[in-house]
């Protein structure tokens, strides 16, 4: 890697929210999502690096393409479109007072703690004891109700 390349990957780690959202508009050239600042992070970073290096060959770009039609469509959760729902693997972070609780999306649900949960409300409401959006308090929906 290249000193420019690793100082900006460096760099991502100690910005602010509002700093990564406008890396984000000038990378994308899109507004940043909804999603916690983990996330932001290691899309930018990787963004970094597919302008600097290259994206994906072509090759791999079709034979993704050619996986993604043998899928079939998700259904989401009750009460969540799955155009909302992150995709499986992905690792939701939230501090909740003091500690770091990380939530990670399943193909048919959710996974804390090493259990197995239907809803991230449900995963919401054993972090805090009290019932929770569970898209509000993982960041993935703001409190307005808009799902930035």
């Amino acid at each position: 890697m290249t000193d420019a390349v690793i100082g900006r990957l460096a760099a991502i780690k100690t910005m602010d929210i509002v700093a990564l959202k406008g890396m984000w508009r000038d990378l994308f050239a899109a507004e940043p999502p909804p999603y916690n600042r983990k996330f932001l992070e290691s899309r930018l970073a990787y963004r970094v690096q597919e302008l600097a290096y290259g994206g994906l060959k072509q090759e791999t770009l079709k034979r993704l393409a050619i996986l993604a039609e043998d899928l079939e469509p998700r259904s989401g959760g009750r009460g969540i479109r799955s155009d909302n729902r992150p995709i499986a693997g992905t690792r939701l972070m939230r501090e909740w007072q003091g500690g770091e609780h990380c939530a990670t999306v399943l193909a048919d649900g959710y996974e804390y703690d090493g259990r197995p949960y239907k809803s991230l409300s449900a995963i919401a409401r054993a972090i805090t004891g009290t019932r929770w959006n569970g898209l509000i308090f993982f960041g993935l929906k703001s409190q307005r109700g808009k799902g930035q």
